[in-house]
């Protein structure tokens, strides 16, 4: 972590605010908290923050503020300690392995493990949203435990249904649309992550954590799909600090 935040110019109207270089989540806890302490601050001229890993984009209206006083006005701010971060748990079902986890096997084989093996480590650790991208809704999950780290598909798929869980390297994540991807396929949701008709599309964001609930079989599945289909289904989630 730097010792004073580093301002990068990408654009006429945009400043890169950095606050490490490398991947950490106290990085990441000082970037949500920076977020929040711009947000609060309302500075005239922002027109849009995107927190990333370890930095955030700052987009403004260069008619309305200027670089310099952007810089000095971010570095001004009273950053809140990590305690006081608050995060939310959303704990998200998901039928591994078969038709929805298409991969699952491959991993196991790489990792040398069973597929159940693999579901218990995947489904028993607790996942930090570091950052949203590649598709709307798409959140990349820090934590991945090492003993299942499989690199990406050496061929991409054309076509990965919303929904889909899979892992690459070091993280894991959920495809939140049908979209083409070269993750490792390993389960998949019947929950909506991104629906661009809620108030708030994407379901999770940025700081939430993620935790994953092996579903029965495909009975189950097909239930849960058709509950989340009538609005019936209530998500278990928690909010606590960090």
């Amino acid at each position: 972590m730097y010792d004073q935040l580093k301002f990068l110019v990408s654009g006429d109207d945009n400043l890169v605010v950095e606050v490490g270089d490398t991947i950490s989540r106290e990085i990441h806890y000082k970037v949500q908290a920076l977020y929040s302490a711009i947000t609060a601050a309302a500075i005239p001229g922002i027109e849009e923050l995107i927190p990333t890993y370890r930095s955030i984009a700052v987009n403004y209206n260069s008619f309305v503020t200027r670089q310099d006083e952007l810089q000095l006005k971010i570095n001004d701010l009273m950053i809140a300690p990590q305690g006081d971060v608050k995060s939310r748990i959303f704990d998200i079902p998901v039928l591994y392995g078969g038709d929805y986890g298409p991969d699952l096997d491959m991993v196991s084989e790489t990792v040398s493990m069973t597929p159940d093996d693999v579901v218990q480590i995947h489904s028993t650790q607790e996942y930090l949203v570091y950052m949203m991208g590649f598709t709307p809704g798409f959140p990349y999950l820090g934590g991945l435990d090492k003993r299942i780290k499989t690199v990406r598909r050496k061929s991409p798929r054309s076509h990965v249904p919303g929904g889909s869980v899979g892992i690459a390297e070091e993280q894991t994540g959920v495809y939140p649309i049908n979209s083409p991807g070269g993750w490792n396929i390993i389960g998949r949701t019947p929950l909506l992550l991104f629906d661009p008709t809620r108030k708030n599309s994407s379901l999770i964001t940025s700081g939430d954590y993620v935790i994953f609930t092996p579903l029965e079989d495909e009975a189950e599945y097909l239930k849960l799909q058709k509950e989340i289909e009538n609005g019936e289904y209530v998500l278990n989630t928690v909010t606590e600090n960090v």
